[in-house]
Formats: C-alpha cells, sequence, structure tokens
C-alpha cells in the first residue's frame, strides 16, 4: 500500500514532534507499506519570516517572498528525514523543484501545472521514505512559488495523484468536520465522512480544515483522501 501523509506545522512545531512523527512513519513503513510525507513548515516559522521581511520592506517583492517563505518548509523536510535515518528507516528530503512541480508564474499563490515525480518514485523503488516539503514548486524557468497559506494541503493531495496513492492522509489540529462550527454551536455533530462537493462548500465559507484547492484537486483526480479524521468521497 502507497500512502501520502501530510503533516501541518503544529505537529512538526518541535524537535520532539518531529520525532514523534518520524517514530508513526517508521511503524507503518515497517508494517510493509510504502510512504511518502509531506511537511509544512515548524509553527510560528512562516509568520516569524514575514515579519523579517516586513522590518525590512513595506512592500517586499513576491519573487522574493517566495524563496525567502519556502525555506521553512525546506527545514521541515530536512529535519524529518534526519529523524527517520535515526530510526533506520531511509529517507531523503526534497523540495518542490526536486519533485518536478511546475507551476505558474503567479509568486505567492502559484497554481500547479503539472508534477512528474520521477526523483520520488525512484527513492520510493530505492526503499526510501521521500519526505517532501510542501507550499512550493518552481515555474518553467525554476523560479520559486509557493502555492498560498495551506499549500501543503495541495501538495500532499497533487502527490498522491501522481504517483497513484492508495490513500493521502492529511494530519491537522483540528478534531475533524462538523455540521456546524462547535464553538458556536456546542450541539454540532462531527461528520465521520462528507463528500468533496460538500466540502467545498463548506471551505468556501470558511471551514479550515483543508485548503480549498487541494479538495478541488482530489475530487478531479479522484485521490482517496482523509483530512481532519474525516473521509472524503465522490
Amino acid at each position: 500500500m502507497l500512502i501520502v501523509q501530510k503533516y501541518g506545522g503544529t505537529s512538526v512545531g518541535s524537535t520532539e514532534r518531529i520525532k514523534a512523527i518520524a517514530e508513526r512513519v517508521a511503524r507503518i513503513r515497517r508494517e510493509g507499506n510504502d510512504v511518502v510525507v509531506v511537511v509544512s513548515a515548524m509553527a510560528g516559522e512562516t509568520d516569524k519570516l514575514i515579519t523579517f521581511a516586513s522590518e525590512i520592506s513595506p512592500a517586499p517583492p513576491e519573487r522574493e517572498m517566495d524563496l525567502l517563505l519556502s525555506s521553512g518548509e525546506r527545514i521541515s523536510a530536512a529535519l524529518t528525514a534526519i529523524a527517520l535515518n535515526e530510526l533506520g528507516i531511509k529517507a531523503k528530503s526534497f523540495t518542490g523543484r526536486q519533485v518536478g512541480i511546475v507551476t505558474d508564474t503567479a509568486h505567492t499563490r502559484a497554481k500547479i501545472e503539472r508534477i512528474t515525480a520521477t526523483q520520488v518514485k525512484k527513492a520510493i523503488s530505492e526503499g526510501y521514505v521521500p519526505v517532501i516539503a510542501g507550499f512550493q514548486g518552481t515555474t518553467e524557468t525554476a523560479e520559486v512559488t509557493t502555492l498560498g497559506r495551506g499549500g501543503s494541503d495541495l501538495t500532499a493531495v497533487a502527490v498522491a495523484a501522481a504517483l497513484g496513492a492508495d490513500l493521502c492522509e492529511i494530519y491537522t489540529d483540528v478534531e475533524g468536520v462538523f455540521t456546524t462550527d462547535p464553538g458556536i454551536v456546542p450541539e454540532a455533530r462531527k461528520l465521520e465522512k462528507i463528500s468533496y462537493e460538500e466540502m467545498l462548500e463548506l471551505a468556501s465559507l470558511g471551514a479550515k480544515v483543508l485548503q480549498t484547492r487541494s479538495v478541488e484537486f482530489a475530487m478531479k483526480y479522484n485521490v482517496p483522501l482523509v483530512g481532519g479524521k474525516v473521509k472524503f468521497y465522490r
């Protein structure tokens, strides 16, 4: 079974949490599954980088912001790969460019045009766990781009589609999808499954379980998706 797992910023928010993720991935790998991991930047890292830029310029160029912000996910990917290797699990980290994620030229909000995943497929065949820096890609001319807030969700779904994965799991801080906002309505019920169309509608109204574009991508390519402990279906 080929499983793509995405871990958000809080999940990789410290070295101890990264070690915990590595132990989980190692357990799944030792059960005989192939695993691909996609990670966000460590919690607070992106905001910290944005603050640094704003202290220098009130309107920094978007091209430079993409290069700056993409570094956060690369740090998480490298640290996660190091943690897996420490547990005896062969792992390699990859940037968006190394994965072959090609986007349009819209800096800070790029759209994925295609993904080759050639190096990732090779790594899997050689027994490695690829650990991918989410949220990023490159243009045809090798300019670094980012996919907007929540872009690591989109990376995970796109990689799952390119690999023909059996399952794509999005691990979030959110307990799940509810019938309404549980912070406002205590009687709100958590859903066990939801259609792609229903999730898109909820996302458009402000639900934050998954990035909207990742749900659209999953629906288009029929990616088996679990996000926030909820199964998605057609």
